[in-house]
């Protein structure tokens, strides 16, 4: 059982899906999902983990095998220090994956993480989730553990959607390249779902998440970024870092001031101006050399097409203007070269600049800032609050290379200018932007939510067989066949009665507890040792059908059903039944007028609108159920098990209607055993732990208990050989 972080400090649990995160030598601009959110992340586990009223931090990413990166990122458990971990967690093919890619093993990835929580023994205080990815992942999470969830969105679909079509992109293409409809859906579920959403700057909340529907301004809280100050500080009296060998190979004269600009190779960074600019102002061609750091490579030919075409149009320009000998753009460097680039540029007299079209924050600014680096930065977003904040530098219009030009050139003549920012932006991001700044504002913020709740202890039930199993068989009531189906299902049942004391058995279904009850006894299937019903609203235990009253406690929060049902009955084209006839948890509603009902965004919309806290499920095409937003199949079979101690990959799931997705994704082996079950769920078919069957209900049963030897090895075959070859 768990114990609340009540009786401790805080736990708080991290999720950042995508790129290469460890805790030293980040690979920062290895490619486009290894940038500055990665470094984000790991700052703050440990700024975090440094405040004594912490107890534990736990970073979640992904765990990647793979000989094309290093080692470091397939360990399953690296410590950041006291306190705070990098928890990696399996999600679909063990090689590096693009964050487009890994949509489909994220409900693998949330049943890792609640694996490892529950095998911390902690009820996390709460789940902050990073990105549109992380935020699907930290709504299930945040549901099952009934805790507060955090969001910071870093770069938002919609956002990233207008750019592209403003560069001549087509809607196929972003759609294709970027899943972009799949980002939008998971950004819109976590902005309803979030208790918080950290921002860097309020132009995040103006200019972009006003382009989303659940967006709530009162939820929303400004806080910066940090800097690690133990790393990003002034160069000392003696300096001659490894990396500025490297750009010695480049420049004519490496003494004179340093240009620098550093991002990922992305045309967003807008390189190709700041070359422009340096190379079409001879005076400063004169004065100055531009070093341009843009992520790694070995062959330009072997990259992807974005960064490909960068860094060749970089390498032309280069040409054009002639810049060999006043410019440098060496082809690697380390994390730890970082510092000592900005530091570089300080001890030189020269600037920072970051030409990018649109920059969310700019983490790279503070960073320059502290090591006494001026800074030109763009003129949107971030730079704007830095700026303002710091009085280190100046905005740029980053289209216009002439003017661009020229504020570097007048920059570097004007030494006193030089030197009050310079000494301002080291002062003032020790005062602003400090790790331990944004940790004191993040955990006062934090403090006002509502607390996680403990979780509870298991019912006591007359049958103690659910306290005796390792393994559990759980079935949608459709996929127990028909009436001409009885003796296949009586095979299935003798099975189950000889593995009794090892699997449980269980039975799900949309259906109110009662016409479950009466319809399995129709089959003539024994009373279950688990019912989920009406959605996942309800679950009982044992054949005295002892009802889970910690479940209900979880899925009430927040649950309006007067409201809902007020609702419902004034919506055109519904018909309810009575109240009496509705579940505790439940609305149940009927179309009875396709054509005048709005459609169930619509009506979602509505609840939202009227700051009512439920979801909307399609049981059929003229049926409806409203249900809390903690409910659901899925989280219901979730939260059975972990009660029960009973393993996510130690499931069988059986089903075959479109309100058991949720339940068969993830690490669960699951089955669909239905005629229509790729029409109900086209999502599940190049799942690996989804079979689709032969044989149709308890046939199809059987025919997945043999496909993944549940009563034996238990597993995905694939998976077992593989286990055994090892062995």
């Amino acid at each position: 059982m768990t114990r609340s972080t009540g009786q401790g400090g805080l736990y708080i649990c991290l999720v950042s899906v995508h790129g290469l995160i460890r805790g030293e030598n980040l690979e920062l601009g290895r490619d486009a999902d290894t940038g500055g959110q990665t470094l984000y992340v790991v700052e703050l586990a440990r700024a975090l983990a440094r405040r004594p009223e912490v107890e534990r931090v736990d970073l979640f990413t992904r765990r990647v095998v793979d000989p094309r990166v290093d080692d470091d990122y397939a360990r399953p458990d690296e410590p950041l220090g006291d306190n705070a971990h990098i928890i990696r967690i399996d999600a679909g093919p063990e090689e590096y994956l693009p964050k487009e890619a890994l949509w489909e093993y994220l409900n693998c990835f949330t049943d890792g993480a609640l694996a490892h929580i529950a095998s911390v023994g902690l009820t996390p205080t709460l789940v902050h989730s990073h990105y549109a990815d992380a935020g699907y992942v930290g709504v299930r999470l945040a549901s099952n553990l009934g805790v507060p969830l955090v969001h910071t969105g870093h770069s938002l679909g919609r956002v990233k959607r207008r750019r592209l079509l403003a560069h001549g992109e087509s809607g196929e293409t972003i759609e294709n390249t970027y899943a972009m409809t799949t980002r939008v859906r998971a950004e819109e579920e976590v902005l309803l779902a979030a208790d918080l959403v950290v921002v860097s700057t309020g132009q995040e909340i103006d200019e972009q998440y006003g382009l989303y529907d659940w967006a709530d301004e009162a939820k929303m809280a400004v806080i910066p970024p940090g800097v690690n100050l133990e790393r990003f500080n002034p160069p000392p009296t003696t300096f001659d870092p490894p990396i500025a060998a490297e750009l010695k190979r480049f420049l004519r004269e490496p003494e004179r001031p340093i240009v620098l600009a550093l991002s990922r190779p992305d045309e967003r960074k807008n390189i190709a101006t700041l070359v422009e600019a340096f190379g079409g102002h001879p005076r400063l061609r004169e004065q100055a050399n531009l070093v341009i750091i843009a992520g790694n490579r070995d062959d330009i030919r072997d990259m992807d097409g974005g960064p490909r075409k960068v860094l060749t149009d970089l390498l032309l320009l280069i040409d054009y203007h002639d810049l060999y000998g006043v410019a440098a753009y060496p082809r690697h460097h380390a994390s730890d070269d970082v510092p000592d680039l900005y530091r570089l540029v300080t001890r030189s007299g020269g600037v920072f600049i970051n030409p990018a079209l649109t920059e969310p924050f700019g983490l790279t600014l503070i960073e320059a800032a502290a090591t006494g680096a001026p800074i030109l930065a763009t003129e949107d977003g971030g730079p704007r609050d830095i700026v303002a904040v710091c009085e280190n530098g100046e905005l740029i219009d980053p289209l216009d290379a002439q003017a661009m030009g020229n504020k570097i050139h007048a920059l570097l003549e004007d030494r006193e200018r030089w030197r009050r920012y310079s000494d301002n932006g080291v002062r003032r991001v020790r005062e602003q932007y400090s790790w331990d700044a944004h940790v004191e504002s993040y955990l006062e913020r934090v403090s006002a939510l509502a607390p996680g709740e403990r979780r509870a202890e298991r019912p006591t039930l007359p049958d103690p067989a659910l306290t005796q199993v390792d393994r559990a068989i759980v079935v949608e009531l459709s996929a127990l066949g028909d009436s001409t189906d009885s003796a296949t299902r009586t095979r299935l049942i003798k099975a189950l009665r000889r593995h009794r004391r090892q699997v449980g058995f269980g039975v799900i279904s949309d259906r109110p507890r009662h016409e479950v009850l009466a319809a399995l006894k129709e089959m003539g299937v024994p009373t279950p040792d688990v019912l989920i019903t009406r959605g996942g609203t309800q679950i009982h235990y044992g054949p005295r059908l002892s009802r889970d009253e910690a479940w209900s406690r979880h899925i009430g929060h927040a649950w309006q059903p007067d409201r809902i049902y007020n609702t419902l009955v004034q919506t055109p084209g519904l018909a309810l039944r009575s109240r009496a006839a509705q579940g505790v948890y439940s609305v149940h509603a009927f179309i009875e007028d396709a054509g005048v009902f709005p459609g169930i965004a619509a009506l979602e919309e509505e609840l939202h609108a009227l700051d009512i806290q439920a979801h909307i499920v399609s049981l059929s095409r003229n049926e409806l159920l409203a249900m809390p937003v903690r409910a659901s199949k899925g989280f219901a079979l979730r939260f059975f098990a972990t009660q029960w101690g009973l393993a996510f990959d130690r499931l069988l799931v059986a089903g075959g209607v479109a309100t058991d997705e949720d339940m068969l994704r993830g690490n669960p082996l699951g089955a669909v055993v239905t005629a229509n079950g790729k029409r109900e769920l086209p999502g599940l078919t190049d799942l690996d732990r989804v079979i689709f069957t032969r044989h149709q209900g308890s046939g199809g049963i059987l025919e997945a208990i043999e496909h993944y030897d549940f009563f034996g090895a238990c597993g995905v075959p694939e998976q077992r050989d593989a286990a055994e070859g090892q062995s």
